[in-house]
């Protein structure tokens, strides 16, 4: 997956997320990186309705968090509505899934 440009001090970058080309990790996940900052991966995914993360993620140095735009991700049991904000730390890892379709904005930390 090509990890796109950074934004640069002083820049001000917009972009039209759903012009970004997305890339499928697996049956129904796709992911749309988007520009971020040093130390800083940010992207979008959209899960269909029924799919799931294709493997653990697991987050060993660094930490990742999100937010669920549209539609419903489940961790575990828990399942997550759109304006939720779900962090993990160091040392965590998730398989996230959706039953009715998602939209999440997030970044993970890779300083």
């Amino acid at each position: 997956m090509t990890t796109p440009e950074q934004v640069r001090p002083g820049q001000i970058l917009p972009v039209d997320v759903d012009a970004v080309p997305a890339v499928e990790l697996g049956p129904g996940v796709h992911v749309r990186m988007l520009p971020g900052m040093e130390g800083i991966r940010t992207w979008v995914i959209d899960l269909a309705p029924g799919a799931q993360w294709p493997d653990l993620d697991v987050h060993d140095a660094y930490g990742e968090a999100y937010f669920v735009v549209r539609g419903e991700l489940i961790e575990g049991d828990r399942v997550h509505g759109p304006g939720t904000y779900v962090a993990f730390g160091a040392k965590t890892s998730h398989r996230p899934r959706s039953e009715t379709g998602v939209r999440a904005f997030g970044f993970n930390y890779d300083v």
